[in-house]
């Protein structure tokens, strides 16, 4: 009630002070820095579980890692085009028209997904050859990406309802919805990836059902998992949320000027989660040939990382909200002083959290699996990698600022630039001479770089305009 209360003064014109500015950071931040922080722990439930299987299955899994977060991030910049249209809208007092946006994003969302599927699937046929995967983690990796992209009409469902409700201020029941999708995913986990088994529980024996899938079980546990949380956001974002809610006799039919509109804005997102996750393929395929070790080691220590990073996520997702109405409001300077203060918030944050990676990598990095040489490889890139996080920090936060603003062509400009031609160029040939190693320090430097650049953009303040 804090939030919703500071950000009607806010778009009723009303002046906020310092210190309730930070209030406002803060009390949208950390809801969607744990809804974040959940999602990870998923991600770690299925390296964690995987990972006991042995090498192959944690290989398997990263293999195909980046190419799903390509898919995803499609997923997120749909949902991106439409909660920036009716974060302005909310900003602007102009609540019904809100509603017409959130109607039209779920007919566009649904189709959109439906396509992704369609495609993924047949991609997925000979992925893990194209990735150079070696051929007994082929069938696994295979089996695991094509599962993931037949759940993407529920993972759209989720990217969109949870940012429609985040822009419109309410972050606890994405939050808690996403904490609840956690649970699921370890439960479906549990008794998906491991076949039937004898456990002790207080001294006494019990048997414990279990499919036996290995990789393809981790697969499907996360994909019921977010099945299960798309119905329940679907559902408040209709018939609970005080804005969006449905009423009678409104239309459903499409809207030209939205749909255009979320294209226009979802296009630059969608094209830079396409170049980024482009490179990150690109990236895995360069480590692929060190072999299983190298390649479980990159993605467990991606996925370790990770954590650390979901701060600046949450602060950036609140970012958006707080420029969005912001501008949507007419408050063009309040909209500096947001973007300045979560900007900053974030460089803070992930330098907390990039000094705690660096002490407790070892540990990270052993919840993840009981391979010793995996470990030990992981531990080591994870501690180069803690010295980028507060730049990379600010470029998540900045980024999630300039998108609340409606600026997203140049930002995926940057990152597209900064990821291609310093992160690609600099671990093709590091990774000649020093191996998984040398990639990790080209991702350290650009990190690094692309934080520099995101805070002379927001200094500059070209994106208000």
């Amino acid at each position: 009630m804090a939030s919703e209360d500071l950000l009607d003064k806010m778009k009723s014109g009303g002046s906020l002070s310092g210190k309730e500015q930070s209030q406002l950071v803060f009390f949208l931040s950390i809801p969607a820095i744990m809804a974040q922080v959940t999602s990870v722990i998923m991600q770690y439930t299925d390296a964690s579980m995987a990972g006991s299987l042995g090498a192959g299955a944690s290989a398997s899994i990263g293999l195909v890692s980046s190419s799903t977060w390509l898919f995803g991030g499609v997923c997120g910049a749909v949902a991106a085009g439409f909660s920036i249209q009716a974060a302005h809208s909310i900003g602007g007092g102009r609540v019904q028209e809100a509603r017409s946006i959130m109607r039209q994003s779920v007919i566009t969302a649904l189709i959109t997904s439906l396509l992704l599927a369609a495609a993924g699937v047949l991609t997925g046929m000979h992925l893990p050859e194209w990735l150079g995967g070696a051929k007994e983690i082929q069938d696994n990796a295979r089996n695991y990406f094509i599962i993931y992209v037949l759940s993407l009409p529920a993972i759209q469902l989720n990217r969109l309802a949870g940012g429609l409700l985040q822009c419109s201020g309410n972050m606890k029941v994405p939050g808690m919805l996403n904490i609840l999708m956690c649970i699921l995913d370890v439960v479906f986990n549990f008794l998906l990836i491991f076949p039937s088994r004898h456990i002790y529980l207080a001294g006494i024996k019990i048997i414990m059902p279990g499919a036996g899938l290995g990789v393809t079980g981790a697969a499907l546990g996360t994909a019921f998992s977010q099945v299960c949380i798309a119905v329940l956001m679907m559902w408040f974002l209709c018939f609970k949320s005080g804005i969006f809610k449905i009423k009678r006799h409104e239309s459903w039919k499409p809207r030209r000027e939205y749909v255009l509109k979320a294209v226009k804005l979802a296009l630059p997102i969608g094209w830079e989660n396409l170049m980024m996750c482009g490179a990150m393929v690109v990236s895995t395929r360069i480590v692929a040939p060190l072999g299983s070790v190298p390649i479980a080691a990159n993605s467990f220590a991606i996925t370790a990382e990770s954590l650390c990073y979901m701060p600046g996520y949450g602060i950036g997702e609140a970012a958006a909200t707080l420029t969005g109405q912001s501008i949507g409001a007419g408050r063009k300077e309040l909209a500096r002083k947001f973007a300045r203060m979560t900007v900053w918030f974030g460089i803070a944050s992930m330098a907390a959290t990039g000094a705690a990676m660096f002490f407790a990598a070892p540990a990270m990095m052993a919840l993840l699996t009981p391979d010793r040489d995996i470990r030990s490889l992981g531990t080591m890139v994870l501690r180069i990698e803690a010295f980028a996080e507060p730049m990379y920090g600010a470029s998540i936060v900045a980024a999630g600022a300039f998108r609340g603003a409606g600026d997203t062509l140049v930002p995926s400009m940057m990152n597209f630039g900064s990821i291609w031609f310093v992160r690609i160029t600099l671990a093709l040939v590091l990774t000649r001479h020093y191996g998984l190693k040398g990639a990790w320090i080209a991702m350290c430097i650009e990190l690094c770089f692309r934080g520099i650049i995101f805070i002379v953009r927001l200094y500059k303040e070209k994106w208000m305009h």
